[in-house]
């Protein structure tokens, strides 16, 4: 490239996080360009190629700086791309003996794979340098020396050099980036927003009480130190471009360094970080470290819960700026509502007078701040959509002083220490009402599980219309089920709802929000009922009379005991005392575990999934039995009733409401199938012996037959303790014999 033409103005596309492209042509245009037309996630621009390198090291903002060659439309074919790259100069780019990698991005209807369409374009370059004389280069898709943008969208094709190679937004850093990370020009972005460059110029602090790996802090650091943010990178694409200007980028980067040294002796500015996690605290130590400003971060080691205002901090407007966890996953709620809860309160008794900004891509739990956004800004963090809330904290410590602070107290932090020790979560009145029931049910039980000794019972079972929730105690922790909402029920308000129980159920039922975990209840098909919903084996032992039993309340949807079935199992035991036992749809056999300790003399319990069968030889072996008396089949139950030769003189058999389940020859529903289901298992029942059939469809109705031809009793009024009897249509259960 020439002289002239590098003085020339260069035709340049930015890319970006989608959200913030009018932040980076404000960028360009302080930085020298001028900003063209805004795309989705892009700007063009205009730029001498001293911008363009003072941009790759000076941008904040930027993905990719993009040097444009060509733009043409009506391209579809691969013929059509590769003639179009072969038309260009590419001895000015890519010099003998450089290697190249091709990045293409979209497709058309000939070109459907990003692959197919790189190998177009590196084709045509070969064919552009060996016309002219140039012998073909190699491809190197890691560390190229020129990196080449194709772009082809709605038959539109962009063609240029990423001038800088990797995205600008790795600035070299972070090397553990940890659990979804924000990403360095993201969080640049965020600063920029709540207004934080000018902040920094008028002294204020910036405080974030959940600073993890320290993105925020460093960043904003590197702004009020006005250091470069690309001035620690190792390589940029331009320096294999055949048409680089190695003296002047020298020149700019000494210039930056100056600045940088400059800056960083004269920041005055409070930068402070807290988190409870030592890993992430070593984490931001480490990074500040060789973003080269450790001297300009403070980090502390505490929760939120311990959080308290510096006693350096006495500045009465600041910025408190965070990016808390979103709970992607419906069983991280119960913290997170607590924590936010926990975060709005913290804010109001700590910082009056500041403005809290928090990134979240769960807006509704940025409403339990109980702050209201003045502005709101909606982005993307990766594929997820979030948005950036303002809010300004109001002080009301002047008007409405807490009658248990120390009003004479001279030091700002003393006053919010002693404040915050005192505050709680102010919640909503249906919120308090439920609250209000769950520690009356708790009250309501407290007689019953004295004597009975239970540790797993159930609390609540919406009980009020507006919770429509299932909650269930398994010792020290708590299981919350959410039932789904009608669709009359407008989805954001059942989430506040649900929000609204998380956020007093930690309170009421004395117990830490990390040991509450939340699922929804749907109708389940086939064997999804199996399926795990994560994979922590997070399991724990539990106590129900002399059984000693595994549950698990993260994985699936079901824990592994079925609560209202207690008093069930407590009957299989009083019955099984020298029994053959049958356990038909076994699940994790916490019924077999209890006939077994009753001296039920054998046993078999039949079920199709291997995982629950598992569980059930986990449960003998918590109990100590003998795996050759007490076995486990896996099988189809209407299969292995056909086929059976044994008897048995207890038999238990509570099949599904309902099942597709591919490993079954036929769907199952209990209300058609139960009639075949009982005449199979009653031909396996020995003369004097019993089959104890439950089944847990609200309306079932026992087949009239089934009555005419057999002893029959129905005990489904006796299988309540005091914690179901609120909903005695949860379960049915018959008693059935040979008659004599």
């Amino acid at each position: 490239m020439t002289e002239s033409s590098q003085t020339a103005p260069l035709n340049l596309l930015a890319t970006c996080p989608k959200g913030i492209e009018g932040l980076l042509a404000d960028e360009l245009s302080a930085l020298g360009a001028e900003p063209g037309k805004t795309t989705v996630a892009g700007v063009y621009f205009s730029a001498k190629l001293e911008t363009a390198y003072r941009i790759c090291l000076w941008s904040r903002l930027a993905n990719r700086i993009i040097l444009l060659l060509a733009r043409e439309s009506m391209i579809d074919t691969a013929e059509q791309v590769r003639d179009v790259v072969a038309r260009l100069p590419w001895t000015q780019h890519l010099t003998s003996g450089k290697t190249l990698a091709v990045d293409f991005h979209g497709r058309s209807d000939h070109i459907r794979h990003t692959r197919f369409g790189a190998q177009t374009v590196k084709d045509g370059v070969v064919d552009s340098l060996q016309l002219a004389g140039q012998e073909r280069p190699n491809v190197d898709t890691k560390t190229p020396d020129l990196r080449i943008y194709a772009h082809l969208h709605r038959a539109n094709l962009s063609l240029g050099i990423d001038l800088s190679g990797e995205s600008l937004h790795r600035r070299g850093y972070r090397r553990d980036v940890g659990h979804a990370p924000l990403k360095e020009n993201l969080a640049a972005a965020l600063l920029v927003r709540a207004g934080w460059p000018e902040r920094a110029k008028a002294g204020e602090p910036l405080l974030d009480p959940l600073c993890g790996a320290g993105t925020l802090l460093i960043e904003a650091a590197l702004m009020a130190a006005d250091q470069a943010p690309n001035l620690n990178r190792e390589r940029f694409g331009f320096q294999g471009w055949a048409g680089h200007n190695e003296p002047l980028w020298k020149e700019l980067k000494r210039e930056a360094e100056a600045r940088a040294s400059i800056g960083r002796k004269r920041c005055k500015t409070a930068l402070v970080g807290f988190d409870q996690s030592p890993a992430a605290l070593t984490a931001a130590k480490s990074n500040a470290m060789r973003a080269g400003i450790p001297a300009l971060i403070t980090l502390h080691g505490q929760s939120l819960s311990q959080l308290t205002r510096p006693e350096t901090i006495t500045a009465e407007r600041g910025l408190l700026i965070t990016n808390p966890p979103y709970g992607e996953r419906l069983g991280e709620l119960p913290e997170l509502v607590r924590l936010y809860a926990q975060l709005g309160e913290k804010a109001k008794a700590l910082f009056p007078g500041w403005t809290l900004a928090l990134f979240t891509g769960n807006p509704d739990l940025g409403h339990r701040l109980g702050l209201r956004a003045h502005k709101q800004y909606a982005l993307k963090n990766g594929a997820l959509d979030a948005k950036l809330l303002l809010m300004e904290i109001a002080n009301h410590t002047a008007s409405q002083p807490d009658n248990d602070s120390d009003s004479s107290a001279s030091e700002d932090g003393e006053v919010a220490q002693h404040v915050s020790a005192s505050t709680k979560p102010v919640v909503s009145e249906n919120a308090q009402m439920f609250a209000n029931r769950l520690t009356k049910n708790q009250k309501r039980l407290k007689k019953w599980l004295k004597k009975s000794g239970e540790a797993c019972y159930r609390v609540y079972d919406a009980d009020m219309p507006e919770y429509a929730l299932a909650v269930d105690r398994y010792g020290d922790r708590v299981h919350v089920q959410e039932y789904a909402a009608p669709s009359s029920i407008n989805p954001a308000q059942a989430q506040k709802r649900l929000f609204d129980a998380l956020e007093v159920l930690p309170d009421a039922l004395d117990v830490d929000p990390s040991k509450i975990y939340i699922k929804r209840r749907e109708r389940q098909t086939g064997s999804a009922q199996y399926q795990k919903r994560d994979a922590s084996g997070e399991r724990f032992e539990v106590q129900e009379g002399d059984a000693r039993l595994w549950v698990n309340l993260r994985d699936y949807l079901d824990t592994g005991l079925f609560l209202d079935h207690r008093p069930v199992r407590r009957l299989l035991k009083e019955m099984a005392s020298g029994k053959r036992f049958l356990n038909l749809f076994c699940y994790t056999a916490t019924a077999t575990v209890q006939a077994a300790l009753g001296g039920a003399s054998d046993s078999v319990s039949v079920d199709m999934s291997n995982t629950y069968l598992e569980w059930a030889r986990d449960n003998f072996a918590l109990n100590k039995l003998d795996p050759r008396l007490h076995r486990v089949v896996r099988d189809d139950c209407f299969r292995w009733l056909e086929t059976a030769n044994a008897e048995f003189d207890l038999i238990f058999m509570d099949p599904p409401t309902f099942s597709n389940s591919k490993k079954m020859r036929d769907t199952l529903d209990v209300q058609r199938d139960h009639p075949r289901l009982i005449e199979l298992a009653m031909a396996r029942l020995a003369p004097g012996g019993t089959l104890v059939f439950s089944n847990n469809q609200r309306r079932f109705k026992l087949d009239e037959a089934i009555s005419e031809r057999y002893a029959v009793e129905d005990i489904t009024s006796r299988t309540f303790d005091p914690d179901f009897q609120r909903r005695t249509n949860l379960h049915h259960v018959f008693l059935l014999r040979h008659k004599a």
